[in-house]
């Protein structure tokens, strides 16, 4: 007698949890806030975190079963910081890897930061002077204003709320979704007719 085909499970390390916070929003979406199925399970243990959702896999001891979360969220909420830090990544973020002079749309590792005032012409390195740029056109502005050579950024820098780049990142999901945290991050997208 032949069987069918052997389903493979995903290894442990494939299932990590999506964090929820205490309001049922990711505390993050870039990155993505996720736990180790070890993280998972010791906060559960410690009753620190509500189970909202399974994966189809189990972990056992000796004397348990136990259903491996897909999501978790915290029992308390953690307020989150209203300006996120200023980081490279962040602008990029931001600017949702879009070059702010010909609107062009790059990886993060073809992207460059232009300083909208040049250093040399004192300008600073802050949210309101910083934006993204590709190569060609922050070599094509070099060290003038934008005025001056014909470039005008598609939106001005600014100092970002947490909510607005958190609102950027949901537009670059990760690799790896597992169906039971979409309703979580995408909760607030409009539902089709």
């Amino acid at each position: 007698m032949t069987s069918g085909p052997v389903q493979r499970l995903p290894h442990l390390d494939g299932c990590p949890a999506l964090v929820l916070n205490a309001d049922y929003q990711p505390l993050s979406y870039f990155p993505l806030s996720l736990w180790s199925w070890q993280e998972t399970v010791k906060a559960i243990f410690l009753d620190r975190v509500a189970v909202v959702s399974h994966y189809d896999r189990e972990i056992r001891s000796p004397n348990a079963r136990f259903r491996l979360p897909s999501v978790v969220a915290l029992k308390q909420y953690v307020p989150q910081s209203r300006y996120p830090p200023f980081t490279r990544f962040n602008v990029f973020l931001r600017d949702r890897f879009t070059c702010q002079y010909c609107g062009g749309r790059h990886r993060a590792e073809d992207l460059t930061f232009d300083h909208v005032v040049p250093r040399s012409r004192g300008g600073v390195t802050s949210w309101d002077n910083i934006l993204t740029a590709c190569t060609r056109c922050n070599l094509a502005k070099g060290n003038k204003l934008p005025k001056e050579c014909g470039l005008s950024p598609l939106s001005p820098p600014g100092k970002p709320t947490t909510f607005e780049l958190q609102k950027s990142g949901r537009a670059f999901p990760p690799n790896y979704l597992h169906e039971s945290w979409r309703d979580f991050l995408y909760w607030d997208s409009e539902l089709e007719p």
